[in-house]
C-alpha cells in the first residue's frame, strides 16, 4: 500500500512552472470576456424584436407599421405595430350597426304641477328605407304604444323627433318616419325563408336603454317558425300565436325593434322578446323579415293593416264549461272544439253567411279550426279581402256548411 502511494504522488505531482502559466492564461481570458460583455450591451439594447403576426382562422389582418428611423447617432427607434382584425363578424356589423338606431317612447303625464312629459321606455328600430327627404324605421308596436311624442336616436349621438305612421299590435310591427338628412346607413333585407337552424346570426340593439347603445352579441338560429302564444288583450287567455324566429343571441330588453342580421350584413329578422323565467337561458324570438315585409310596407304607404273581417264575436270552445257545451251550443259529445260564435254584427259578412249565436265553426277551407288562435291565423295568414271561404259549423247539434265572402276592416 504504501508502495503505491508513493507512486501515486510522485506521478501526478503538479509542477511550479505549468502552475504560473494556467494562472495567468486564466486572468487573461475573464478580462476579454468581461470587455466583451460591456461592449456588447449597448448595441442588444438598440436591436428591435418585434411580435408575431398572428392570423386567426378564417380572417384577415391588417398590419400598419411606420417605418424605423435612425438618428443622427446612426441609432434605431422602435417601431410601432398594431393589427386590425376582420372576420365576416365585423364585417357584417360594419355594414348594418349604423342603421340600428334608438328611440325613446316620451308619454305625456297630469300631476299636481300639470302636464309634463317623462320617458315611457327606450327600444330599438332599424333604418330599411330612404327616399327624398324622408328616411323610414321599422321596430315594435310595444315600442311605440302610447306615445305622445317619439324620439330617434343614431349611433352617432345625433336625436331627432320621429313621426308614427302606423303600428300593427298583432305582429307587434310600427314604421316611424324621420327627416332624410342625418342618415348615412340603410339596412339591406335578407330572405327569412332561406335560414338553417345552426347559422351564425348577430343581434344589434340596445339594452337597458341609450347607455349600451350599438350593443352586438352573436349566436345561432335555434329554431325555425316557433309559434309562441300572445295574449293581446291581457286577459290571461292567448289572443293569437306569433310566428317567430328562436335564436340564443342575447336580447334583452331595449333590443326590441333592432336587428337579426345574417353574416352578409343582412337584416332577417326584427327582435321582438325573449322568454324569461329563471329556468330558461338563451331564448330570443325575432320576427322573420318576409312576414314582416309585407305589413312594413301597408303601414308605411296607409298607416293601417287591413285584414280579412267576419264580423263576430268569438269564444274557444275550450274554455267554455262541458255544461254549457252540451245544453247551451248543444254539441256531439265527440266535439269538444272550434270556436263558438257569441254575437253577429248585422250586415257583416258573417251575417250574409247565414251564421247566428251559438254556432260552432270546426272547419274552414278543409282546415280544422280547435280554437280562436286557429282561426285567425287561417284568416289573416291564409285570406285577403274579398276572397270567399268555406266554413263548416256545428248548429243544434247538426253539422251544417256556407260560404263567407270575405269584407276588409283595418286592425
Amino acid at each position: 500500500m504504501g508502495y503505491y502511494d508513493q507512486d501515486y504522488q510522485s506521478r501526478y505531482k503538479p509542477q511550479n512552472s505549468r502552475k504560473g502559466g494556467f494562472f495567468w492564461a486564466s486572468l487573461a481570458g475573464a478580462i476579454i470576456g468581461a470587455l466583451l460583455v460591456i461592449f456588447s450591451i449597448p448595441l442588444l439594447s438598440n436591436l428591435d424584436v418585434l411580435p408575431y403576426k398572428i392570423e386567426p382562422h378564417n380572417q384577415t389582418a391588417a398590419t400598419d407599421e411606420e417605418p424605423a428611423e435612425e438618428n443622427e447617432e446612426g441609432d434605431t427607434t422602435k417601431k410601432n405595430v398594431s393589427i386590425d382584425v376582420y372576420s365576416q363578424i365585423t364585417e357584417a356589423v360594419d355594414k348594418a350597426g349604423d342603421a340600428v338606431v334608438g328611440i325613446t317612447n316620451i308619454q305625456g303625464s297630469t300631476s299636481f304641477w300639470g302636464e309634463s312629459q317623462e320617458s315611457g321606455g327606450t327600444g330599438s328600430g332599424v333604418v330599411y328605407k330612404k327616399a327624398g327627404d324622408k328616411a323610414y324605421i321599422v321596430t315594435n308596436h310595444h315600442v311605440v304604444a302610447e306615445a305622445s311624442e317619439l324620439e330617434v336616436s343614431l349611433s352617432d349621438g345625433t336625436k331627432m323627433p320621429a313621426k308614427l305612421l302606423g303600428s300593427d299590435i298583432w305582429t307587434d310591427l310600427a314604421v316611424l318616419e324621420v327627416p332624410a338628412d342625418e342618415i348615412k346607413v340603410v339596412a339591406e333585407f335578407g330572405n327569412s325563408d332561406k335560414l338553417k337552424p345552426g347559422e351564425p346570426v348577430i343581434a344589434i340593439g340596445n339594452p337597458l336603454g341609450l347607455t349600451f347603445s350599438g350593443s352586438v352579441t352573436q349566436g345561432i338560429i335555434s329554431g325555425l317558425e316557433r309559434a309562441i302564444p300572445v295574449d293581446i288583450n291581457q286577459d290571461g287567455t292567448p289572443d293569437w300565436q306569433a310566428e317567430v324566429l328562436q335564436t340564443d343571441a342575447a336580447i334583452n330588453p331595449g333590443n326590441s325593434g333592432g336587428a337579426l342580421i345574417n353574416i352578409e350584413g343582412q337584416v332577417i329578422g326584427i327582435n321582438s322578446m325573449k322568454i324569461a323565467q329563471s329556468a330558461v337561458e338563451g331564448i330570443g324570438l325575432s320576427i322573420p323579415i318576409n312576414y314582416a315585409a309585407p305589413i312594413i310596407e301597408d303601414l308605411e304607404k296607409t298607416g293601417e293593416v287591413k285584414r280579412p273581417f267576419m264580423g263576430v264575436e268569438l269564444a274557444s270552445v275550450n274554455e267554455i264549461s262541458a255544461y254549457h257545451q252540451e245544453n247551451t251550443l248543444k254539441l256531439p259529445k265527440e266535439i269538444n272544439y272550434g270556436v263558438a260564435v257569441r254575437g253577429v254584427q248585422p250586415n257583416s259578412p258573417a251575417a250574409q253567411a247565414g251564421l247566428q249565436e251559438y254556432d260552432v265553426i270546426v272547419e274552414m277551407d278543409g282546415e280544422e279550426i280547435r280554437d280562436v288562435v286557429d282561426l285567425r291565423k287561417h284568416l289573416y295568414n291564409k285570406k285577403k279581402v274579398g276572397d270567399d271561404m268555406q266554413v263548416k259549423f256545428y248548429r243544434n247539434g247538426q253539422l251544417e256548411e256556407t260560404t263567407m265572402k270575405l269584407g276588409g276592416e283595418t286592425l
